[in-house]
């Protein structure tokens, strides 16, 4: 277990102060590594306040490049990263933060392909994805390898956040939402909207639930599924239980291994449309509504 330096100890007093922390648990953070899957309006928060709280090796996937669009609410970018790889700049705003730490990067999309090598070498991880695919996909990814998952979820002016599979006994994501929702049936933030401090709201509180599994102090969210409504100022919880006949935890589960889940927000759906297709679906005869 590695000792802290003596920077390292005056950088943490505040944290070193507390007793429920101290020393021994500001090694625990040193000593713990956690992957964030996205570097968007809920990554940008966790990783900033997770490097600042010295966790010693911060794993950021992301294969996406900054818009101006971003900038409302990705607090670790500005107008001079546009057109640049998102995990990337990330990293450097980490690594100028805290140079006890360590950071690496993965210029690719968190898939089923890669998320468990990539997460073998992880002990706790945060979803600040934008998707249903990708929810999904790290809900399943973190029950198979055991490994406990920080939720977090925004849209327009509402934010969720939970922790999943912290241990045998808790419940998953798909415990609370089994099915992925079809195709056409939400909206993405381009189509919705999202206040940008809403982000950073949900994404502070991803991290605190980060740093409390971690040091072992206070009580997880652990089958509680918290949400915060930013227009009434309102925070609400309710218990969540293991569901016994989840297809993924449960007592004769049928997810056994990773898959892709094909899931489309609505503003994506259209785009694939092509002539062909198009063509196919006027020779079936069938009733339809161009808009």
């Amino acid at each position: 277990m590695s000792e802290l330096s003596r920077a390292e100890k005056m950088r943490y007093s505040r944290h070193l102060l507390l007793p429920e922390v101290g020393e021994m648990g500001q090694i625990k953070l040193k000593n713990s590594s956690v992957l964030i899957v996205g570097a968007g309006g809920l990554g940008c928060p966790v990783a900033l306040y997770l490097a600042a709280a010295g966790v010693g090796r911060i794993g950021i996937i992301d294969f996406d490049k900054v818009d101006s669009s971003n900038l409302q609410r990705q607090v670790a970018f500005t107008q001079n990263d546009v057109g640049q790889p998102k995990a990337e700049v990330l990293a450097t705003r980490l690594r100028e933060m805290n140079a006890h730490i360590e950071v690496e990067v993965f210029n690719d999309r968190f898939s089923a392909t890669n998320a468990q090598e990539i997460l073998a070498n992880y002990d706790v991880l945060v979803d600040g994805s934008d998707n249903f695919a990708t929810r999904y996909l790290t809900n399943d990814a973190s029950y198979l390898s055991k490994t406990p998952l920080i939720f977090g979820a925004v849209s327009r002016f509402q934010g969720q956040v939970s922790v999943f599979n912290a241990d045998e006994q808790a419940p998953c994501y798909r415990c609370l939402f089994p099915d992925e929702p079809e195709a056409g049936t939400i909206l993405n933030c381009a189509e919705a909207g999202v206040l940008g401090a809403l982000t950073g709201v949900i994404g502070t509180l991803q991290a605190a639930e980060c740093l409390k599994f971690i040091t072992g102090i206070g009580e997880l969210a652990s089958g509680k599924f918290m949400t915060y409504d930013l227009l009434n100022a309102n925070f609400s919880s309710f218990k969540l239980k293991k569901d016994k006949t989840c297809q993924l935890c449960g007592e004769h589960p049928e997810i056994t291994e990773l898959r892709e889940a094909q899931v489309q927000c609505s503003a994506e759906i259209g785009t694939a449309l092509s002539a062909d297709d198009l063509k196919a679906i006027l020779d079936a005869d069938e009733a339809l509504t161009l808009l």
